[in-house]
């Protein structure tokens, strides 16, 4: 017994290989790709500008410093009193609090803002 072939008549595999065949420039773009190490006429690009950040208004600015007062845990814990009754608690212990917070909180001792610290809204 002999395996299995396909049979092809000669004239239809004669055919078969003279069939042109398409080339794969005729499915797919032809796309030139520049040398490398090329000479570089080109002259370089000026540095990006960064943006400037925006400017910061006083209450921002003192907002900020208060709140850094807040997070400063060697002047005691915050919860439950004013920030300035934290700030003269520093002071009475000798903890040396810095004299520019307690300036910002007897300017602007009647807004909440100022007047109370981070945690003020979490209960004890």
């Amino acid at each position: 017994m002999t395996p299995s072939r396909s049979v092809r008549s000669p004239a239809l595999h004669i055919e078969y290989m003279t069939q042109k065949r398409g080339l794969i420039t005729d499915t797919f773009k032809v796309v030139n790709k520049a040398r490398r190490g090329g000479k570089r006429d080109k002259c370089p690009s000026p540095p990006i500008a960064e943006p400037e950040p925006p400017q910061l208004s006083e209450r921002d600015i003192d907002l900020q410093g208060l709140k850094k007062f807040d997070l400063e845990w060697k002047f005691g814990p915050c919860t439950g009193i004013s920030r300035l009754q934290r700030w003269e608690r520093a002071a009475l212990h000798g903890l040396n609090p810095p004299q520019e917070i307690k300036d910002i909180l007897l300017k602007q001792s009647t807004d909440q803002e100022y007047t109370q610290s981070l945690w003020c809204d979490y209960p004890l």
